[in-house]
């Protein structure tokens, strides 16, 4: 069943219930300030860093109730309801919820009262505007009351949830009219501070949350407007809260506007007080000033549509199947940029409690988005690599606020360095901006030890070939991109960390997945030597790559697919050899799209046996049979019941490597299909199964060994969505970024006769036509073209480009 509907003119997904299976959410903000919402009101918000700049609390483990985010009540003769639906709870005449690019509208109506309230955060600012807008539809005037109300996060989420001896006694406010001011730990170590305002006088505030809600009274029915009477609370400690009371009357078809911000503020050191313990509040009032008016607002949120508008057209097909081109279009690449600005730190899955930026995840989101905003992905690239050691390894996560590795996650995951070189080399293909290897980069974030970017991804490949194990194969370390094959864990403990904890390193545990990105890296990094390194290097790396090709077809091959890898004892996993978890997606994937088994016919086996024995009509399993027990020499992927995440469950994140290994093949029709099982749009009305919402991709979705099948978990922010992308822009519909220009390699199923696409490259815009016609040419401004490759045109704004296949 469906519980709303796409509506591709506007870019909006319209939720038609609150009841949606889970929250169904969306994101606000790109660069510094973020807020996530729900279709209820929920979410929370920070700066910049979830963890170490949370600005309002989230109730974790709570993602059914969704008790969180910017809450707004309405009381009218004594009913109180919410446009959201929540927190109240009190049934609605009408509801309605419109996600769209950077913002989401929520609309509510009782008793002919109708509420609209629209958040989004506006560009280059650090606040979240929330416009309210209350209108009479009745005969007869109407006398209200309205409530908002946020609670405010200690800054430091962990230690917010857990340090109450301290957190009890810190919480410190300012009142100053209409504007309430949370200044916790400002007087000490911080120089920064959140502010709610409204845009009108109001009858009454409160900020202490035990005064606002009462004794026995929650955040559905808070005492303050059961009663109809704040009761300006000035917080001294425990939990501050920030809520203002306004009182109007409207006429009959009357409507009135109010303008909420959320906002953060810093100061320099030097100025951060107005006066002796009251804080410098100039920066606030600046903001507030800024979107004081409704014109000021409106112009905001069109400058941001119009932001979207210029960002999407990069790259836009028009293919006769409206699904395929609204993932294209729109929510696909929108997704690219969420991931991009958050990695995996903050989702309705994810606390922003624990993880940070994660190297290999910001390396692979990048992939997905560079197209989008170049200039970022420059500076991402150089921020992933400051966080390498000095031998080529790394940190497996950072904190975007501070840019230091997170000794919590640790370090020792052997894939890690050579993502950094596929995120440089696509980069490298999108820009032509060879600068940016020369650029000086520091070693563990340390300025006393730099080198350039280009020594920074020759250490990357010189640690792969420093840590082969007996096979020759890469050595897996703490894990591969798998985090969840923990081939050197051997743990016992409950509670233990699977990814931190070691209590066997072998030196012998290898990695089949590590020696084929090693394959197709290795010799990416090979042509960035050839045209900016030198040859000796590039014959290096050439030999390298090309060895470790042989030494997979020698002991990577199973016979009918490949190994996934070899445990710490020499003994192979993914093979069928074992009687549980025989065949593993990810090297039948990413061996066949770097090419290894192609003229041996081994790649043709393989991507057969993924579709006899992985596929599924919701998505190609990561492994079968499933683990029924748990394996101490294989850690955390068989401590899941079968069928969930790393155990069986569809992970729609390697999915697209199958695709592309198909197209590499020459199938396009098992390609597309493998795209359109876990592409959401296709699944909208199967929305109670999937459950997660339909706009977006999952990382995971249950497998068929499990009880839920079918099921999907953990929305938002996986690599699944840059590497869809890559997989549908540059393998399916063949628009690729080369080294020396625009490619096209079009791998269409038989459904699709053609396509019309515009695609932004290098400066240059390129329409291209594609119609099947049973031969491929290439027609570049009517001139014939051989090849693939569309040789640059200087001067050329724009390029009309003709394909037949």
């Amino acid at each position: 069943m469906k519980y709303g509907a796409f509506d591709d003119k506007t870019r909006e997904y319209r939720i038609d219930t609150p009841a949606t299976p889970l929250p169904w959410i969306n994101y606000l903000g790109n660069d510094g300030f973020f807020s996530l919402i729900s279709n209820t009101g929920g979410g929370y918000s920070f700066f910049r860093d979830a963890k170490l700049r949370r600005i309002t609390r989230y109730r974790y483990n709570n993602a059914g109730p969704d008790d969180g985010g910017r809450r707004y009540y309405i009381r009218e003769g004594g009913e109180i309801w919410s446009p959201g639906f929540l927190p109240c709870r009190t049934p609605l005449d009408r509801y309605q919820c419109r996600h769209g690019l950077g913002y989401t509208v929520l609309e509510g109506e009782k008793n002919g009262l109708a509420a609209s309230l629209t958040c989004f955060v506006p560009l280059g600012e650090a606040c979240e505007i929330n416009r309210l807008t209350l209108h009479n539809r009745t005969g007869s005037p109407k006398n209200i009351q309205l409530f908002s109300a946020v609670e405010w996060c200690l800054w430091n989420a962990p230690d917010d949830a857990q340090n109450f001896q301290r957190n009890y006694n810190t919480g410190e406010v300012e009142i100053d009219g209409s504007v309430l001011y949370h200044k916790t730990e400002y007087r000490e170590r911080r120089n920064h501070y959140a502010f709610f305002s409204v845009n009108a006088p109001v009858s009454g505030f409160d900020t202490d949350r035990e005064a606002f809600l009462g004794r026995f009274g929650g955040w559905d029915a808070p005492a303050a407007v059961i009663e109809g009477k704040s009761r300006n609370s000035v917080a001294s400690g425990w939990s501050p809260i920030a809520s203002h009371s306004l009182e109007l009357t409207l006429a009959p078809g009357e409507s009135r506007t109010f303008l909420f911000v959320l906002g953060y503020c810093e100061n320099p050191e030097e100025d951060k007080w107005e006066q002796r313990g009251v804080i410098n509040k100039a920066p606030a009032r600046a903001m507030i000033s800024r979107f004081s008016t409704e014109e000021q607002v409106r112009a905001a949120l069109d400058a941001l549509k119009d932001y979207w508008d210029s960002l999407l057209g990069r790259f836009q097909i028009e293919s006769g199947d409206e699904r395929l081109d609204r993932m294209v279009n729109i929510w696909n690449q929108y997704q690219c940029m969420v991931t991009f600005n958050l990695s995996r730190s903050a989702s309705y899955f994810e606390s922003g409690t624990g993880r940070g930026m994660g190297f290999r995840d910001s390396c692979q989101d990048l992939l997905g988005f560079v197209h989008l905003v170049p200039d970022r992905a420059r500076q991402r690239i150089l921020d992933i690599a400051s966080i390498q050691f000095e031998d080529g390894s790394t940190w497996h996560q950072y904190q975007p606020l501070t840019r230091r590795g997170n000794a919590d996650a640790g370090t020792g995951f052997n894939d890690d360095p050579l993502w950094l070189i596929a995120c440089a080399a696509a980069y490298l293909r999108e820009t032509g901006d060879s600068s940016i290897l020369r650029e000086q980069v520091p070693f563990d974030s340390n300025p006393n030890h730099t080198q350039s970017l280009f020594e920074h991804l020759r250490r990357s490949f010189r640690y792969i070939l420093t840590h082969l194990g007996p096979h020759g194969l890469p050595l897996i370390g703490r894990a591969d991109w798998n985090d969840c094959l923990n081939l050197n864990c051997f743990s016992d403990e409950p509670g233990e960390s699977f990814q931190t904890c070691a209590n066997f390193e072998s030196g012998k545990a290898e990695s089949v997945f590590i020696a084929a990105m090693f394959v197709k890296y290795g010799r990416e990094y090979a042509e960035i030597c050839r045209r900016w390194g030198n040859a000796e290097e590039t014959e290096k790396a050439l030999s390298a790559a090309n060895e470790m090709e042989q030494v997979v077809l020698r002991s990577g091959w199973d016979g009918e697919w490949f190994l996934r890898a070899y445990d710490a004892f020499g003994g192979k996993v993914g093979s069928r050899e074992c009687e549980e978890g025989q065949i593993y997606i990810e090297p039948q994937g990413f061996c066949v799209l770097a090419g290894i088994g192609l003229k041996e016919g081994y790649a043709k086996t393989a991507l057969e046996s993924v579709k006899k024995q992985l596929t599924t009509k919701f998505g190609t399993c990561l492994l079968t049979p499933c683990y029924t027990s748990y394996h101490k020499e294989l850690g955390e992927i068989s401590s899941y019941p079968p069928g969930f995440k790393e155990n069986g469950g569809i992970f729609c994140h390697n999915n697209p490597w199958v695709s592309i290994a198909e197209t590499v093949a020459g199938d396009p029709e098992e390609a597309f299909e493998i795209y359109r099982r876990t592409c959401p749009a296709y699944l909208e009305e199967l929305s109670d199964i999937h459950r997660t919402e339909p706009y977006v991709y999952s990382q995971m979705i249950a497998g068929m060994e499990s009880t839920r099948f079918g099921e999907a978990k953990n929305s938002w922010l996986t690599g699944t969505a840059a590497w869809t992308f890559v997989n549908v822009s540059q393998y399916i519909l063949g628009i690729r970024p080369g080294f020396d220009g625009l490619e096209l390699w079009p791998c269409l199923p038989a459904f699709l006769p053609g396509y019309r696409a515009v695609r932004l490259f290098r400066g240059t815009e390129y329409r291209v036509s594609v119609k099947r016609t049973g031969g491929f040419s290439i027609r570049a401004d009517g001139q014939p073209v051989e090849g693939h490759l569309i040789p640059p045109a200087p001067g050329k704004s724009v390029r009309e480009i003709e394909v037949t296949v």
